[in-house]
């Protein structure tokens, strides 16, 4: 009797007879054996089709299958040490499904990156890209698992709002047309032309502020989603679509939000460590640096940053913002992450609360990853104040009527407030030590890329 498995499961069914649904990656021949790699979406095994062991017309299909062909194999599972996967299928049966066409379009050959992000939909099928992808969705769920056991409610925010949380030049617009009713109490927003003919909404730059709406009913809250950013930026940690999970949370200060974030940080490498082991070695990624992450993270203001950006070659000015140059030289240097804290508030959003000490400084936060990575965490503590929030939207030009509602958020019952936001595939990128972000989701949109 034959039982259908899944390769996963290989070391449960030695000795057996099974039956595997799949798909062959690669083929070799010896002349009287036939090896195929196949695939099954669990895992991957080596399959031998002996000549004296199979009837003339098994090992006559397995001649012929080529690269990507769908299969029904039925086999022995043996331990095999000398195998990449510890144990293979000697084969006594095989049924091709569907035989792929004669040439696979990736080849076993060296492919520049924007040819294999032209065939994106079918090099998601590579060893490689499977071990990122499985590492992806585990982080995912981890992520869900440690908010909630935290106490935090998921609150699903809009993709389409009304104006800007990150600023402005990197909005993308989408037309937009509502059916505003008639009544003098209708209020309608600045983004609409006066003929209300051609209106405009955007896709969301993060939920941020429909969190802080969320926390005065829950206490703790966050999102999950994808988030949209029209930067012009051709770097290897920029995307124009991308997840994100933004956390907010009621009476959490400064000091606590950093606290918190380190610990989810050392909670979600963990977890990789401990179910993504086999995902990781298909990457050959060297997991000693991340076994290292541990508590407690180093802590350094903005000024102290610059102070040692500039020891170790840096030529950042005062009052500018950090590079990518200038996170990969600090991050080269730091075999922990690094919180760098109190941005001056010349280049930080409005709704960061000020420094009590300094008014030009911010309660702000970015969480550097190690090994030459960059930011993977940004958040702060929020302005509660009704009338200081009022003075930062008019002191950044932004129209009040545009974020009423949000204003409205400090008139009944504020209180102290955080939050953060923390990039899937930037943490991913890291996690696997990725060259670049686009590898880190599964069809990858960029200034220059939105197919396939």
């Amino acid at each position: 009797m034959n039982t259908e498995f899944l390769i996963k499961d290989a070391k449960n069914f030695v000795n057996q007879n099974v039956t595997v649904r799949g798909w062959v990656f690669n083929k070799r021949s010896s002349g009287s054996i036939i090896f195929l790699q196949i695939r099954d979406g669990s895992g991957f095994i080596q399959t031998t089709v002996s000549k004296k062991d199979v009837p003339a017309e098994v090992f006559g299909q397995a001649h012929e299958i080529t690269d990507e062909s769908s299969i029904v194999l039925t086999g022995t599972i043996k331990a095999e040490p000398r195998s990449p996967y510890g144990f293979e299928i000697q084969a006594k049966d095989l049924k091709i499904i569907s035989l792929a066409q004669a040439e696979f379009p990736i080849a076993a050959k060296e492919h520049g990156i924007d040819f294999l992000l032209s065939w994106r939909h079918l090099w998601l099928r590579s060893p490689r890209q499977w071990a990122i992808l499985r590492i992806r969705s585990r982080m995912m769920n981890a992520i869900n698992d440690f908010l909630q056991k935290e106490g935090y409610l998921r609150i699903d925010s809009p993709i389409l709002t009304p104006s800007a949380c990150e600023g402005t030049t990197t909005l993308f617009p989408v037309p937009y047309l509502p059916a505003w009713p008639d009544g003098d109490n209708q209020t309608v927003p600045s983004w609409l032309n006066p003929d209300q003919t051609k209106p405009y909404a955007f896709l969301s730059q993060s939920g941020q502020l429909y969190l802080e709406a969320a926390i005065a009913a829950h206490r703790k809250v966050y999102d999950f989603g994808p988030t949209f950013r029209a930067e012009k930026s051709k770097t290897k940690r920029h995307l124009t679509e991308f997840w994100m999970m933004d956390a907010e949370a009621a009476f959490m200060d400064f000091e606590e939000l950093l606290g918190f974030e380190e610990k989810m940080i050392c909670h979600l490498i963990q977890d990789v460590l401990d179910n993504c082991r086999a995902e990781l070695q298909v990457l050959e990624r060297d997991v000693k640096p991340l076994e290292k992450i541990q508590p407690p993270f180093l802590r350094l203001t903005y000024e102290e940053t610059l102070k040692k950006l500039k020891e170790l070659g840096s030529d950042i000015q005062d009052g500018e913002d950090l590079g990518n140059d200038d996170e990969t030289t600090l991050m080269t240097h730091f075999e922990k992450p690094l919180f760098i804290t109190r941005f001056p508030s010349a280049f930080k959003a409005f709704y960061f609360k000020r420094d009590k000490e300094k008014e030009n400084l911010t309660l702000s936060n970015d969480l550097l990853a190690s090994e030459g990575y960059g930011e993977i965490v940004g958040g702060g503590q929020r302005e509660d104040d009704y009338e200081i929030l009022l003075k930062r939207f008019r002191e950044a030009g932004l129209n009040e009527n545009d974020y009423g509602w949000y204003l409205d958020l400090r008139k009944y019952g504020s209180v102290p407030h955080s939050g953060f936001g923390l990039g899937l595939e930037r943490l991913l990128a890291w996690i696997c030590k990725l060259e670049h972000i686009r590898e880190a989701i599964p069809f990858p949109r960029t200034i220059y890329r939105f197919t396939p």
